[in-house]
């Protein structure tokens, strides 16, 4: 690299981001939870938020983002929740208020299981005929030894 020019940073940081409307209620309908995921998927654009993939049930959600150097998963997380429940309650909860559970869960994700994660994520429809969100929600929290942090 010449003296003088700018030095770049080259970063490749996946992370499965999951969370959860609040007290788990059955909320995103189809309608709802398809409109929500392109809104978020938009307005991540604005933010320079890169979403790999994005799906969810009635009571959650789960986004495969890819980090930049200057972002943190909390200020994504404030982001993508906070304009996106106000988005909901605009378009959809009028005469009740839509918030999300405040917790959340953030693992990173290797090369190597990109593919995997992205299977998994795309299909949460077909996941949860099976398995409810609470079981997989404490298989996340045994298999990655979850610690809450606040």
């Amino acid at each position: 690299m010449k003296k003088g020019k700018n030095k770049m940073a080259y970063i490749k940081i996946y992370i499965h981001l999951v969370w959860s409307t609040k007290n788990r209620e059955p909320y995103l309908r189809k309608k709802i939870r398809y409109d929500l995921f392109d809104h978020i998927r938009e307005n991540a654009k604005t933010k320079n938020i890169h979403i790999d993939c994005i799906n969810g049930y009635t009571d959650h959600v789960h986004c495969l983002v890819s980090l930049k150097p200057d972002q943190t998963i909390a200020k994504i997380m404030q982001l993508i929740k906070g304009e996106s429940s106000f988005w909901l309650n605009r378009e959809y909860f009028k005469k009740t208020k839509f918030e999300w559970q405040e917790e959340y869960f953030a693992v990173s994700v290797g090369e190597s299981r990109i593919k995997r994660v992205r299977d998994y994520i795309k299909n949460q429809e077909e996941h949860h005929k099976k398995k409810t969100f609470m079981d997989e929600y404490n298989e996340f929290i045994e298999k990655y030894n979850f610690l809450l942090v606040n």
